[in-house]
């Protein structure tokens, strides 16, 4: 007679590993197809959903990118991603620079695009692990390939932290400065971009000297290297 138990037990096997191939492909997946809907929808951010999560009520109004001052828009660009309009989503000259830098014993970072950045507020976590930056690269890739570079910029201008549950351009805006996105001038543009690698350390709104001096540079190369914004309108 033919004993059941060993093969009841692959099988049960079998299926348990199946299972969790099946979910984590899924996981794998899921950010991809959200990719799309997103490209119609106000999406949020991992940081937004953690928020939520924790039973706390982020600060966060859509708008939409006409609605945002475009002296916002130039001082990011030139703090965060100046080449925005002409890479697929990677700035190799950024990467090259940082390599060098980590190769004379200095930090690697700060080679991060807009895109890049967007792909992470909007499916990862926040940390430097190689493992983030491996999930990151192929959804960089994907969101160039799906949305434009207008849209793109929408989405991080209103998912990008600016304080502690502050999130987007608009509820930055009224929380530091007490005004709308589309009324901000290039001083306060110029605070917020300088804010944006430690929105919680770094306050726009009570800005200490670092924050002061970061922000007189952006506002300078925003004025005179004038950030190519051709794809953004």
């Amino acid at each position: 007679m033919l004993n059941t138990f060993p093969m009841l037990h692959f099988l049960k096997k079998y299926l348990l590993k199946y299972r969790l191939v099946r979910w984590l492909l899924i996981l794998l997946l899921a950010p991809y197809a959200l990719a799309l809907a997103y490209i119609f929808i106000a999406p949020p951010s991992t940081l937004m959903l953690a928020d939520l999560a924790t039973f706390s009520l982020p600060k966060r109004t859509w708008v939409k990118l006409d609605k945002i001052s475009p002296n916002l828009v130039s001082a990011v660009l030139a703090a965060e991603d100046s080449a925005f309009c002409d890479h697929w989503g990677f700035d190799f000259k950024a990467i090259e620079k940082s390599l060098d830098k980590a190769a004379d014993g200095k930090r690697f970072g700060g080679a991060s695009t807009i895109t890049q950045q967007t792909a992470k507020n909007l499916f990862l976590w926040h940390d430097r692990s190689w493992l983030r930056k491996g999930l990151e690269a192929p959804l960089t890739l994907w969101l160039e390939l799906t949305m434009s570079k207008r849209r793109i910029l929408e989405i991080y201008l209103n998912i990008a932290q600016w304080g502690d549950g502050v999130y987007g351009a608009e509820a930055a805006s009224q929380y530091h400065f007490g005004t709308a996105a589309k009324n901000l001038s290039l001083t306060q543009a110029s605070l917020l971009a300088a804010s944006l690698p430690n929105p919680i350390k770094r306050s726009a709104g009570k800005p200490g000297a670092g924050v002061l001096m970061g922000a007189s540079v952006i506002a300078r190369r925003a004025l005179r290297q004038s950030p190519d914004l051709s794809c953004v309108k």
